[in-house]
């Protein structure tokens, strides 16, 4: 089994991500989910639980994808985040676990009252205002 993946592609204009692996049916990302589980420190954190919660990139399409060594690739993302390095297996593992790291999103960003519009994610700045008696 070779850990290097045989295609990646874009599709639908950057929305989706095709990862094959030769020893196994492709995956396919959409562009948000591999946004919102980036493998960035900025988005994975220092030692926490769960990754940051990210919301407002519902419509987040992958830029540029590039290669790094013969390991991995940084893909760049349409609002500018490009700090993640997506290594073979980081793919391989985000294919197996794709259903349940997605519904474990979507369980924590309504939780948390977020959204996955960016509009909806910005706070008007009357909430920032004190309350006067």
């Amino acid at each position: 089994m070779s850990n290097i993946p045989k295609t990646l592609r874009l599709q639908q204009g950057g929305r989706r991500l095709q990862v094959e692996f030769s020893d196994r049916d492709p995956d396919l990302f959409d562009a948000e989910f591999l946004r919102v589980y980036s493998p960035s420190a900025e988005v994975q954190g220092h030692g926490l639980s769960e990754p940051q919660l990210v919301g407002g990139k519902q419509d987040v399409s992958i830029r540029k994808i590039e290669p790094v060594g013969r390991y991995a690739v940084r893909l760049i993302f349409s609002d500018g985040h490009d700090t993640g390095l997506y290594t073979w297996d980081t793919l391989r593992d985000y294919g197996e676990r794709q259903e349940s790291l997605w519904l474990r999103y979507l369980e924590r960003i309504e939780a948390q009252g977020m959204s996955r519009v960016e509009s909806e994610n910005v706070m008007p700045l009357s909430a920032l205002r004190p309350k006067v008696p």
